[in-house]
């Protein structure tokens, strides 16, 4: 039996279980078999957690489809109110979490416990590199964006309808076809971004290895990049996705990124 945790950060759900746990187990396979939702456990990724100090941990993240990561925001997040958990922390204490893209310092903003266990948490994401380009579908229709790596790829679509389509097209199949398109080998995150006011965005994602999702930590962050570096929005910047609203605040190309948001613990229990 494996012993899991069940969380989510704006509806983007992760299960964490511990390496101990999972030894012997073929990461990538476990994910495909409890990730599921009529078959598994149901998450769009597993985080592969070890401790590494009183408040520090290793996380390996596995994308539902097997694949993996190397960070999510929100997974991060969860990782973090987990470990709040376990270890009995408080509000203004900090956590630090060690991914494939770089370490992340966590700091616990403010806890609820009641009815659910949930964290508030200002993450730090390092610092978003991005350059402007230009994608040609296989129709031959060019989308203009801008790629962007927040530890992990993006590729940031702007848009000025309330649908999310692009010359006609929905975000879904245009997210679907640049998603796997062959100017990214490995694949990248897409993200469709509409400015709502100088303050706050509105945003839908297709995650790499996932499909559509509720919510992105890394997905804000570079929504939240474009919005503020070329859009001319400000900071700090309320970016709204399907799930919830998260927190962005950067001073600027060079420094690092600062993501905001709540992440809570729904269960716990133990799989096959």
């Amino acid at each position: 039996m494996i012993p899991f945790t069940k969380a989510h950060a704006c509806g983007n759900d992760f299960l964490i279980v511990t390496e101990e746990a999972a030894a012997a187990r073929d990461y990538a396979a476990l994910a495909r078999h409890l990730c599921p939702r009529n078959t598994g456990v149901g998450a769009d990724g597993v985080e592969f957690f070890a401790w590494t100090g009183p408040n520090s941990g290793r996380i390996r993240l596995h994308n539902a489809d097997g694949s993996i990561a190397e960070i999510s925001g929100n997974g991060t997040r969860c990782v973090a109110a987990w470990m709040v958990r376990e270890r009995g922390l408080k509000a203004g204490d900090e956590v630090a979490i060690t991914t494939d893209a770089g370490s992340r310092l966590c700091r616990v903003n403010a806890l609820q416990a009641n009815g659910e266990f949930t964290v508030e948490v200002t993450a730090g994401m390092g610092v978003p590199v991005f350059a402007e380009r230009i994608v040609k579908l296989a129709s031959g229709l060019a989308v203009a964006g801008v790629e962007v790596s927040t530890g992990n790829p993006h590729f940031v679509i702007v848009v000025d309808n309330d649908q999310f389509t692009v010359v006609g097209r929905t975000w879904l199949q245009i997210g679907a076809e640049v998603c796997i398109h062959p100017d990214f080998p490995h694949q990248t995150n897409v993200e469709f971004v509409r400015i709502l006011s100088p303050r706050k965005a509105e945003i839908r994602i297709f995650e790499r290895g996932v499909g559509p999702t509720s919510s992105s930590g890394t997905g804000t962050s570079a929504s939240a990049t474009v919005a503020l570096a070329l859009q001319g929005c400000q900071s700090p910047l309320t970016v709204v996705a399907p799930g919830g609203a998260q927190t962005i605040a950067w001073s600027g190309t060079g420094s690092e990124l600062y993501l905001t948001g709540p992440a809570s613990l729904i269960a716990q229990g133990e799989a096959f």
